[in-house]
């Protein structure tokens, strides 16, 4: 008989991977149960049919800031497939190319010297700007956690408001602005802008996330000796029935039971009530995840005969695009197998909700979406308009992400639940990050050091990342700050 402790993972998304890889070093048997016939949870490929190429449903990106992502891409040697972007491009509807990029000043002014040259942003919105940051530094909190309050008082111009509030966060946070937490809109600028001179970089994956996820990831588990079990759905978890509780297995949707001596819930918050015991379902805050909102994504992906921008990536200003990927050049595809035969490029948009509505009555479709979006690239880059556009299609996560609506953290679980070997895990409990890879990651990882013996410290420590510390000049300037470092 097997001594070693038996951790069953339910959830083969990020959440649930990072644990698996948490776990792995320590003395634990792990099974991980997938219902999908494939890992990676909603960050996905898939072949698109008429290319043969396999497309990201969404352009998943990491920045400097989220230290345990990059952590778990160490861990299981793929570091190498995450690279990182050196400046940021930025284009608005006068073609010039502004590029965010380090200075010598140190944080939180390593940014300013490029950001005073942005062309798209008058000097009265880049003066409002400065004070609306110096004010977001200095407030960790504000009164009923309203951004569009604080935007309001901070005085802050409509085109800045347009032109970089909304740009930045609503791709980092897939929601509109009325209705976002000022704490993790402070967050995004914070730790990610202000706090250090590499917190906003973008990294990105040189490959597919399917190849990343249910390849790279999924070959390192095995060799770890994680037993990963695809579709096999877990229909409920089976309990001792004793007054202090606790989890003796899974039943499968196929009848089977896995017993378990702990259990790591890594599902979706709209799939979890249905999985948890009624004892916890029934009582908070559990009752209270049925209140979170989620946000759609929409990627379209583009496939011209030859080039219509050298840049890797641009984010662009009044548009409905709001970020361009360029795959072929990300994913080294020249350098890899030669001149390719088509050039694939893919174009963002986060909350997308409101693309699906033209004054705000009719319903737009795939094809109208794909139209009104290439006729922007021929805007933004002339020679997309003697390109010959080979195929397109659009991608909608309809529930990409969890809405960051202020006070959403009363409505985030921890991953320790009331019965002590059963843990939640997802981006959505408490991690204290928006809906992001890098909150997924931590909460795997904080579920898995739930798992790991109270004694065993060496282990324990060992588990998350080192946290990016925020500069000396960025320590004064945020002084009174309740930010933990």
């Amino acid at each position: 008989m097997n001594s070693q402790p038996h951790v069953v993972i339910v959830g083969g998304g990020l959440a649930g991977l990072s644990a698996a890889v948490a776990l792995t070093k320590q003395n634990f048997r792990i099974t991980l149960l997938e219902s999908r016939p494939r890992l990676g949870g909603r960050a996905t490929s898939i072949i698109d049919q008429t290319t043969g190429e396999l497309i990201d449903n969404c352009q998943h990106v990491n920045m400097g800031c989220c230290v345990n992502f990059q952590h778990l891409c160490e861990l299981t040697g793929s570091r190498q497939h995450l690279i990182t972007e050196h400046q940021l491009q930025f284009l608005g509807r006068d073609g010039v190319v502004n590029r965010l990029r380090n200075g010598w000043l140190p944080a939180p002014a390593h940014l300013a010297a490029a950001f005073a040259c942005f062309s798209y942003l008058s000097l009265r919105d880049k003066i409002d700007l400065a004070r609306g940051m110096w004010s977001l530094m200095r407030n960790p909190t504000w009164p009923g956690d309203s951004l569009i309050d604080f935007l309001n008082q901070s005085r802050q111009t409509s085109q800045a408001i347009n032109r970089f509030w909304n740009l930045v966060l609503v791709s980092a946070l897939s929601e509109d602005l009325s209705r976002i937490s000022y704490h993790y809109a402070r967050q995004v600028f914070v730790d990610g802008f202000l706090s250090h001179r590499e917190g906003w970089k973008v990294q990105l994956l040189n490959i597919p996330l399917g190849h990343f996820y249910d390849g790279v990831i999924k070959s390192w588990l095995e060799s770890q000796g994680v037993k990963l079990r695809l579709q096999a759905g877990v229909k409920q978890l089976e309990l001792n029935g004793e007054v202090d509780s606790q989890i003796t297995g899974v039943t499968l949707t196929n009848g089977e039971t896995v017993s378990a001596d702990h259990v790591i819930l890594a599902v979706s918050f709209d799939r979890v009530m249905s999985l948890l015991p009624d004892q916890l379902a029934n009582t908070e805050p559990y009752q209270s995840i049925s209140q979170i909102e989620s946000a759609p994504i929409s990627s379209l992906h583009f496939w011209f005969d030859r080039p219509i921008t050298a840049l890797r990536h641009a984010v662009l200003i009044d548009r409905t695009s709001q970020w361009m990927f360029n795959r072929t050049a990300i994913l080294n595809s020249e350098q890899k197998y030669g001149k390719p035969e088509k050039y694939a490029y893919q174009i963002v948009i986060s909350n997308s909700r409101s693309t699906r509505q033209q004054s705000g009555v009719s319903q737009r479709t795939q094809q109208e979406l794909v139209n009104e979006v290439h006729q922007e690239l021929k805007e933004i880059w002339p020679e997309t308009r003697t390109a010959q556009l080979l195929h397109a299609r659009a991608i909608t996560e309809h529930r990409a992400v969890f809405s960051v609506l202020p006070e959403i953290d009363k409505l985030r679980p921890l991953q320790q639940t009331e019965i002590s070997n059963l843990q939640i895990a997802g981006d959505w409990t408490s991690t204290g990050w928006p809906a992001t890879m890098e909150g997924a990651v931590r909460s795997g990882f904080l579920a898995a050091e739930n798992v790991i013996p109270i004694g065993d410290l060496h282990a324990k420590s060992h588990v998350g990342a080192t946290e990016l510390l925020p500069s000396v000049f960025a320590r004064v300037f945020m002084k009174n700050s309740n930010l933990k470092y």
